[in-house]
């Protein structure tokens, strides 16, 4: 076009979101997402660390070792679930506000 060019220009209605409310994500979507990976993170961290120490490092058996390795290494399984079951509980029985 010769210099003649219009444009449309198109104006939407202004939306003020709330403050604390992110582009597209519910609070309480966003809180709920946190707890479920939370809970899949520690969980498979508990996991791995237990079947690495077990199976790699040759503790959950003892082949020629003293028995009293195997011996902690299950205590220690057993207390880290008993901890890693408190914060599952803790964090899913918390209320959010």
């Amino acid at each position: 076009m010769n210099g003649g060019e219009q444009y449309l220009e198109i104006k939407l209605p202004y939306r003020p979101e709330s403050p604390n409310m992110e582009r597209g994500w519910d609070p309480d979507v966003k809180k709920y997402l946190k707890k479920v990976m939370g809970s899949l993170s520690f969980g498979l961290l508990w996991l791995m660390a237990g079947v690495t120490a077990g199976i790699y490092y040759e503790l959950a058996y003892s082949n020629g070792k003293p028995v009293i390795y195997t011996v902690l290494f299950y205590a220690g399984m057993l207390i880290s679930l008993l901890l890693l079951i408190r914060y599952l509980y803790n964090t899913w029985k918390k209320e959010d506000d």
